[in-house]
């Protein structure tokens, strides 16, 4: 079992007996919670509780909770609406075989929440704070995580500034919640590459920005460019790091790589303005286990293209929490438009996907101890 608690050494169980756990006075129905489980739909069903946990710069991090999940009272001058100061997470729950409860690397995601909060200028919340938030929901819901291959319970913690005031500084009152979401496979009809349209028009962040702390005005800079391409047949984005000569750097919400003709694998190196993602950490280890070499590294738009049309990127795909690995099956900007392995997915992108969400799913060896148990 992998340890994502701070030194002062409390088991889990101790951790999440600080939470009080208020129960919903208007669950739903045993038959209800079930059919909604059937079909869940990502991101529009929701458990009965969510988790909580509050700050002020007086009294630190206070009042831990498991609670009804429901409408958040907010003052109408709350920091959150005028400034934007959040962050959040993303990460899932499994449940295994014999009914136990596993997260995938919840270490790493509270090591990001953290440096979010960080750059946003909120308090850090300790990993065992958000380990425990997570694991008392977990728990307390545990009826809503779906079983059924790559179903789970999908987890969003997420931290705001509550503090009523229109100045613009750092929040003095911030509140941490965790709220949970049953859902099925991503790809609800099998594993499809989708298409990638190169926006050379719109930045996602730029060099001093926020690009590598998962916030919510990251997310919403890449809607229009969205919106745009999807007007034009294409499924996602992918941004440029905007420099002289523009680089590669990730998707609206996912990190990205490119297999080439030699065996070796290529993805866009950390710069400052790329999210960190743990899924991508992950397949690069994977990869490096198979012998296969990967290079982090700068990826321009030209050396791109010139790959791309030469063949010698045979296979594409991207990465994250909810789809784990997508494969990309056509990248175009406008000057180029290529279409990758036929359309198809690629043996080795479908090799890894395989084995991660194996690993996830408790179905193959966790040889690196990334699996934490929950429940």
């Amino acid at each position: 079992m992998s340890s994502t608690l701070d030194k002062n050494t409390r088991s889990l169980d101790e951790l999440v007996a600080d939470f009080d756990v208020v129960t919903s006075d208007s669950p739903a129905s045993v038959a209800d919670r079930e059919a909604l489980k059937a079909k869940p739909k990502f991101g529009t069903v929701f458990t009965d509780h969510m988790s909580r946990v509050s700050w002020t710069a007086a009294d630190g991090w206070t009042n831990r909770r498991v609670e009804k999940y429901g409408p958040l009272l907010m003052d109408p001058a709350a920091a959150v609406l005028h400034y934007g100061q959040e962050v959040f997470e993303g990460l899932k729950a499994y449940k295994h075989a014999d009914g136990s409860v596993w997260s995938f690397r919840p270490e790493q995601n509270a090591m990001r929440y953290a440096r979010s909060a960080h750059r946003l200028a909120l308090p850090e919340l300790s990993a065992d704070d958000f380990l425990a938030s997570v694991a008392a929901l977990v728990r307390t819901d545990i009826d809503w995580i779906p079983t059924g291959d790559e179903a789970s319970l999908y987890l969003r913690p997420f931290m705001f500034a509550s503090e009523a005031f229109l100045g613009v500084r750092p929040s003095l009152e911030v509140e941490h919640l965790v709220i949970a979401s049953p859902v099925g496979p991503y790809f609800a009809g099998g594993v499809k590459p989708v298409s990638i349209w190169i926006s050379q028009e719109f930045a996602r962040a730029g060099k001093g920005g926020t690009g590598e702390a998962k916030c919510g005005g990251n997310y919403a800079a890449s809607l229009l460019p969205q919106r745009e391409a999807a007007k034009d047949g294409f499924d996602q984005v992918c941004f440029l790091d905007g420099a002289p000569e523009p680089a590669i750097e990730e998707l609206g919400g996912m990190n990205v790589f490119f297999v080439h003709s030699d065996g070796s694998v290529v993805t866009p190196k950390l710069s400052g303005s790329i999210l960190q993602g743990v899924t991508r950490m992950s397949i690069i280890q994977l990869l490096v286990d198979r012998g296969i070499e990967v290079h982090e590294r700068r990826v321009t738009l030209a050396d791109l293209r010139t790959d791309l049309e030469s063949g010698q990127i045979v296979e594409a795909f991207a990465c994250g929490t909810a789809a784990v690995v997508t494969p990309i099956g056509r990248l175009a900007d406008g000057t180029f438009d290529v279409t990758i392995n036929n359309g198809e997915p690629g043996a080795l992108t479908m090799d890894v996907r395989a084995e991660l969400t194996d690993i996830q799913n408790g179905r193959r060896e966790d040889r690196h101890g990334w699996m934490t148990r929950l429940a």
